[in-house]
């Protein structure tokens, strides 16, 4: 059984930073894309941030460029999203998701964790 698992999410002020991590279980994403989504009361699922399955290249939507980093660690099937200078349009339950393929639409997704709410209070 394939689980995704996140964890880190919380109630912060703006300015402050936030870990994700998110620990994969029931294969080896080691060839897999995995990829942060979130997804905020009302409107859609939206990619903030992909890495490939070796972590040589890294995709970031415009609204977290530089304010966020995303890690894999392969070999202990982890996943992580670093989060710096949190604004209240952060807020959103973010989301873990793995894919057999380049993921940049929450189609191409096969697996998604469960989720964790992220707060960023003005």
């Amino acid at each position: 059984q394939v689980q995704l698992v996140e964890s880190g999410g919380g109630l912060v002020q703006t300015g402050d930073s936030l870990s994700l991590s998110c620990a994969a279980s029931g294969r080896t994403f080691s060839t897999y894309e995995m990829a942060w989504f979130r997804q905020a009361p009302g409107k859609e699922r939206e990619l903030v941030a992909a890495i490939t399955w070796i972590g040589s290249s890294t995709y970031y939507a415009d609204a977290v460029k530089g304010r966020f980093t995303i890690s894999r660690d392969s070999a202990k099937n982890t996943l992580h999203l670093q989060m710096h200078s949190l604004k209240p349009e952060d807020t959103a339950v973010y989301y873990c998701a793995a894919s057999k393929t380049i993921v940049r639409r929450t189609s191409a997704v096969n697996y998604w964790g469960q989720g964790t709410q992220v707060t960023v209070s003005s």
